[in-house]
Order: C-alpha cells, then structure tokens, then sequence
C-alpha cells in the first residue's frame, strides 16, 4: 500500500479497508534501495524523502562513484541507475512515477561521518521537491555537509501550513549567536484530529524520517543515528524554552500541568539487526552504550547553558575496531514537547536551541 493512496483516502474521510484495496498503481515515485559496487561504504545507505546519504570509508575513492537503485514500480530516474558520478560534490537524481503525474528530486551525496561535533543552526535550505519547510545542514570538521532530520515532510501532509513559519520545525533570526533552531508545537487541524494525531510537536534530530512509515504512528518514522567514530563524554549548548497555555493528552485538556521541552543524545551499537533506534526503543535498546538527557528543565526566556553528561549503561564496552568501522552510531535530539510522540502536550509550546558541541574522547 502506498502512502499517497493513504493521504488521498484520509483527505476524504474514507480511510477504510475498501479504499486502501482501491490504490492507484504505479503512481508513486520514490528510491527505495542503493547499492553502489565496490568496497567504499561503511554504513547501509540512508534514504529519506528527499536524499540519500551515503557514509563512506575514509580511504574510499569517491571520484566515481555508480550508485544502483531500485524504485518503486514503473518508476524512472534521470541520471541513469548504475551511472559513475564524482561525488566529491552532491549529485542530483529525478524520480519519475510510471503515470508521469508525479517527480521527485534527491540529493545523493557522499560524507565520511554524518555527524559533525559542533551545530551553530546558521544554515537552511527548502526541501527540494515543493519547497515547503525548512531543512537544517552543518559541516563535519573535514567540509562534508550532513542534515538534520525533523517531522516536517509528515506535518505538510496536513495542509496547515502555508509558509516555512507555519511548521513545527524553522529557523530563528534571533539565537544565542546569530541564527538558531526554533521548535514548535503545533496544532494539526482537522486531518490530523481525524487520524487520531491532534498535535505535532516541534523537533530535529541526528538521523533520518521515514514519511512512509509516519501513519498510524510517528515513532516508527523517526530513525536516529548515525556513523560516529569517537566515544561521546558530553553534550552542551543553548537553549530557551516557553510553555504552551493548555496542556492536552489527545484532545482532552489537562488542568494546571505545564509542558516541558526535552534534549538528549544515545550513542548505541550497530549489528545485523540494527542499524538505527527509532521512536519505540530509543531509550531501551539492548544495543544501546550510553545517553544524555537533561533534567530539571524550566521554562526561560533567557538563554541557558545545558551540559549533559553521556552515562553508560552497565556492563557496556566500546570496540574500538569496530568504532574505527563505522560500528556506532550516535543522535541528537530536541523536541518543544517531552511526551509530543504520544500526542501530549501544549500547543504553542516553543523550543529555541543553539551553538550545540559534542564532546568526545577516542578513549573508553
């Protein structure tokens, strides 16, 4: 079953079993695999709405590079799959459905690891098929550009957007030093109440959304992590945080309770089974080494310093052979409201964050 099918029934109120029989065929237009020949990857490719990022061995030859691709069916993709490619720069790929209705563009680029160690949220791009919301980027310490990821593609679905300002997720001018991340919880109007899914909170995170996998629950579309080849001590930076007026738990109000914002960062091992934490596990993964999480957050209009210590989980060690590998991987994340991925929280509910550092060792 594909998600437009879903949206489209949604949208008319007939999310049923004989709708989703009635899919149209072949009308979607996305990448679902890559594999690229040779021995250059050290991470399973990692695809979302609107990329593919590739994290490659730091001695790898990336000059040219053929990507293979498999989409869904019917689909075309313009340059060619299996076509080489220097991706010392990113290169853009065009999705075509097999109805021709619908394109889809990606980037495709290549990064040794897809975590930087320091985030100043100064740079900003649209995402790139309609241009809706924003997406934040950083550098790496050697010049590679990584993403965050966020909910913003599952929030345009509802319609209540009509700018970049309007998602939970953007951009702020006025942040601790020049711009920061501003996060946002928000009401998702009628096609969210219909699906159960009255608010989403605002946030951004180290990793990937899977917008396929967003219905009926967000937790399972939110894949943290990425390749991270140090052991996280500490995480710092800025924020400031306001609370929504109404606290509701789905769409009943609670009275008096307050929200709260909540930022944190897992470091965690990768295996066969394994290769990102999502919503549901995050916190309880067996896979898991150590976590950050702040405590005693409060509601500040000024900006406040947060650093939070990774604490290990008992009996945990590091294989330094395999963290060399690409064998761990770390997240970052921030949300306006704590219980948000269960839909409890205060609308308007505002999260600012900025000037975020990793700090690390390359000892246990």
């Amino acid at each position: 079953m594909n998600l437009r099918t879903i949206l489209t029934c949604a949208g008319l109120s007939l999310l049923t079993a004989a709708c989703i029989r009635e899919e149209a065929p072949n009308a979607e237009a996305d990448i679902l695999t890559c594999v690229v020949p040779g021995d250059v990857l050290k991470a399973e490719p990692e695809i979302t709405n609107e990329s593919v990022t590739l994290t490659v061995k730091s001695d790898a030859d990336i000059t040219s590079l053929a990507p293979e691709f498999t989409l869904t069916p019917g689909a075309t993709i313009s340059p060619a799959s299996g076509t080489a490619f220097d991706f010392t720069t990113p290169q853009i790929y065009t999705v075509t459905s097999e109805d021709r209705a619908w394109t889809k563009r990606y980037t495709v680029r290549c990064v040794v690891s897809g975590v930087s160690t320091e985030y100043h949220f100064e740079n900003v791009t649209l995402e790139p098929n309609n241009g809706r919301y924003q997406i934040f980027y950083d550098y790496t310490e050697r010049g590679d550009s990584v993403t965050w990821a966020s909910g913003n593609a599952g929030f345009a679905l509802t319609g209540v957007a009509e700018s970049p300002q309007d998602f939970p997720t953007m951009q702020d001018e006025a942040g601790y030093s020049g711009r920061c991340a501003k996060l946002v919880t928000r009401g998702t109007g009628s096609f969210g109440a219909m699906l159960g899914m009255p608010m989403a909170a605002g946030n951004l995170f180290v990793g990937s959304f899977d917008l396929g996998s967003a219905l009926p629950d967000g937790r399972a579309a939110v894949r943290f992590g990425r390749v991270f080849e140090h052991v996280p001590t500490y995480v710092s930076g800025y924020y400031k945080y306001r609370s929504g007026d109404s606290y509701t738990v789905g769409s009943e109000a609670v009275s008096g309770k307050r929200d709260q914002c909540d930022i944190y960062a897992i470091f965690f091992e990768t295996d066969d089974e394994t290769e990102y934490l999502d919503g549901f596990n995050r916190f309880s993964h067996p896979n898991l080494i150590s976590v950050a999480r702040i405590e005693n957050q409060q509601e500040t209009d000024e900006w406040t310093h947060f650093y939070i210590p990774f604490i290990a989980r008992p009996g945990k060690v590091v294989d330094k052979e395999k963290l060399a590998n690409g064998g761990y991987r770390l997240a970052i994340a921030f949300t306006s409201s704590i219980n948000g991925d269960v839909y409890e929280g205060a609308e308007g509910s505002t999260l600012w964050v900025d000037e975020v550092e990793i700090i690390y060792s390359d000892e246990q």
